[in-house]
C-alpha cells in the first residue's frame, strides 16, 4: 500500500506519514503539542483548494474549520459533489 500524509488540523504544520489510507488519525502533534485530528492530506489539499477559490453556491467563510474540513472530506474521499451540502441559516 502507498503511504499517505497526514497533517495536524490545529497548527496545520506537522505532518505524520502511515502506510494506510483513513481520513484522520488522532495523535499529539510534535508542533504544538496538542491531541489533534491529523487529517489525510487529500483532503487538507482540497481544503486548501476551497480556502484560495471559496464554492460559490456555500457561504464558506461562516464554517469552521473542521466544518470546512468535513466537507473537503466528503467531496475527496466520498465522491460527494460541493453542491451536495448546504448550510442552514439559524
Amino acid at each position: 500500500m502507498t503511504e499517505r500524509t497526514y497533517r495536524c488540523s490545529n497548527c496545520l504544520e506537522w505532518t505524520v506519514t502511515r502506510d494506510f489510507d483513513v481520513s484522520h488519525l488522532s495523535i499529539t502533534c510534535g508542533e504544538c503539542d496538542e491531541f489533534a485530528r491529523f487529517i489525510n492530506d487529500d483532503v487538507f489539499e482540497q481544503y486548501r483548494a476551497f480556502e484560495e477559490t471559496p464554492p460559490e453556491h456555500l457561504n464558506w467563510e461562516k464554517l469552521s474549520r473542521a466544518e470546512k474540513f468535513l466537507v473537503s472530506n466528503g467531496v475527496v474521499r466520498e465522491g460527494r459533489s460541493i453542491e451536495d451540502f448546504e448550510i442552514e441559516e439559524a
